[in-house]
């Protein structure tokens, strides 16, 4: 009996391949993290590498920008705060806000892993001439435009 199945198999996937790519970086990644800090995941670090950037987000903009729900960073965030690298403070002006801040153990943490974070990108990147990189960045976000411009098509109908 023929198989019905139409679709094409996973690892003929381009979607599938790049999920794949992405979380064995990932993986890799915290890999290399943990040599220097046990108590530090991938995502904590684009946390406190984002305040560090932008000390003044607010808890929904550094959602955002490391591509977290509210939920998520929320519990992140309470992490980092328990464990001693960011401190919470009530915001001036609005009481359902708060004002996050790096500690110095958060600061410290943050520029330590600097250098392990660089050598994984490389790393990951090697073989790739400038050329290649420059594409497949130009690639990737015009598929991320064309998915976000879609969603904002069906949010318009």
């Amino acid at each position: 009996m023929k198989n019905m199945d139409s679709s094409p198999r996973l690892e003929n996937v381009l979607f599938y391949v790049m999920e794949k790519t992405i979380k064995s970086y990932r993986q890799f990644a915290q890999r290399n993290l943990n040599t220097l800090n046990q108590d530090l995941t991938i995502d904590q670090w684009l946390i406190l590498k984002t305040l560090h950037d932008n000390p003044k987000l607010t808890q929904r903009e550094i959602a955002e920008r490391v591509f977290k729900d509210h939920a998520s960073i929320t519990r992140m965030i309470d992490l980092l705060v328990t464990k001693g690298f960011i401190e919470r403070f009530p915001h001036p002006d609005d009481r359902r806000r708060y004002t996050l801040q790096l500690t110095p153990m958060g600061k410290k943490a943050q520029q330590e892993s600097i250098p392990i974070i660089m050598q994984n990108r490389a790393t990951a990147l090697e073989g790739l001439n400038a050329n290649e990189v420059a594409t497949l960045r130009n690639l990737l976000q015009r598929i991320t435009e064309n998915c976000q411009n879609t969603n904002q098509k069906s949010k318009q109908s």
